[in-house]
């Protein structure tokens, strides 16, 4: 199965956890495709953990717990593709699930065609209760192969959590996205921690195989099972940006029927979701920090550029530090990203939250953003005014 740019949808393990239902499902499938997300991009309807029976049957197969989907999972998923929607599930690597339940080794096969016979179309394949005597890059080999022998396509999810060196050997498997970092959670400690991880697997990053920052915490406020707290507008729109410019998939997490109009905005602004989506996925790159003070470490300022299949350019600059002082001015110099000022040509930026132009003058960008905030800008090369015009 070939997957061109990073998968969009919806996940139910950060509101729900083990509180999942068929009404639910049925619910945010409804909801999807009624706000427009799906309409968005957003295809993918993701069960996570706790769908089973603790007790495979006597056939060996996995069981929906009937109390949570009593229709079976093939109703669930009739009901998602109704929808024009995509119907993704959830198994480990481990002999159990992170929560407990059964799990998927030594059973690779027998699941692979059971998630094909319901109509599964995305598989997030866990890390827990793992064997220590198998080696991390065998146990997704040998689901990878399970999948692409059950006579379905599917989606393989893989969610080692970058744990065991995974960007060393995930592109061997056959994985579509592989988890790069560790859980979110729905707080700025989490969004932060994720955020200065993101460095170390942006080289490893490739079309059909798409490092994947974990799931969107946009719009939880503090509610749900993995709500600690949450975030401010700023921190939930930094997270956004930050997780779109670098190109990992976009799993909702909130509970989208009770989503807010800033929720709703940020999730499906159209400019941002192109960046996302950009059919070349060229690797983001850093390019400066700006450390403003000598307390800060460079980490917490940084500035990431994408250059897109047009010949625009997506550049973010991040602010992680917690020092709320007054916005820190940051800065880009065009020269770093290949555009010195003997081309003749600068760029025109737009910040894709404001709607805001500026042409950039001199061969340096200069923009104030507050800590815990960003400035996102799609800039497309323009030819520099002459210096009779003002330059």
């Amino acid at each position: 199965m070939l997957v061109l740019t990073p998968p969009l949808g919806w996940n139910s393990w950060n509101t729900f956890g083990e509180e999942i239902s068929e009404q639910v499902i049925r619910e945010s499938a409804d909801t999807l495709v009624s706000t427009g997300l799906a309409d968005a991009g957003y295809k993918y309807l993701v069960i996570d953990d706790c769908w089973a029976l603790r007790e495979r049957d006597e056939n060996g197969r996995l069981v929906p717990d009937p109390a949570k989907f009593p229709n079976g999972m093939k109703a669930v998923a009739d009901y998602v593709h109704s929808k024009g929607l995509k119907f993704g599930m959830y198994s480990c690597a481990g002999m159990l699930t992170c929560a407990g339940y059964p799990a998927s080794y030594d059973h690779e096969h027998t699941d692979a065609r059971t998630f094909a016979e319901w109509g599964v179309d995305y598989l997030k394949y866990d890390y827990c209760f793992h064997p220590a005597s198998v080696p991390p890059d065998i146990l997704y080999k040998r689901m990878a192969l399970a999948l692409l022998n059950c006579g379905r396509d599917i989606l393989f999810s893989a969610c080692s959590w970058g744990y065991d060196s995974t960007r060393h050997w995930i592109k061997e498997t056959g994985a579509n996205m592989w988890r790069s970092t560790d859980d979110i959670n729905d707080s700025w400690r989490s969004v932060k921690t994720l955020s200065l991880a993101a460095p170390l697997s942006l080289r490893y990053g490739a079309i059909n195989c798409f490092p994947d920052m974990d799931m969107l915490i946009c719009g939880m406020n503090g509610a749900g099972n993995v709500g600690l707290g949450g975030c401010t507008p700023d921190e939930y729109r930094l997270h956004f940006s930050l997780w779109a410019l670098l190109g990992s998939p976009l799993m909702i997490g909130c509970d989208i029927r009770k989503m807010d109009d800033f929720t709703k905005e940020t999730l499906m602004n159209a400019e941002v979701l192109r960046i996302n989506q950009d059919p070349d996925f060229n690797q983001a790159f850093e390019v400066g920090r700006d450390i403003g003070g000598f307390t800060e470490t460079k980490a917490e300022r940084p500035i990431y550029v994408r250059i897109l299949s047009n010949g625009d350019l997506a550049i973010g600059f991040f602010n992680l530090s917690d020092t709320p002082s007054v916005p820190m001015d940051m800065h880009l110099k065009l020269e770093m990203i290949g555009l010195p000022e003997s081309t003749g040509k600068t760029l025109l930026m737009k910040e894709l939250w404001t709607g805001e132009e500026e042409l950039v003058k001199n061969g340096i960008f200069y923009t104030p953003v507050p800590a815990h905030a960003c400035k996102l800008y799609r800039a497309q090369v323009v030819d520099a005014p002459s210096q009779g015009q003002g330059r």
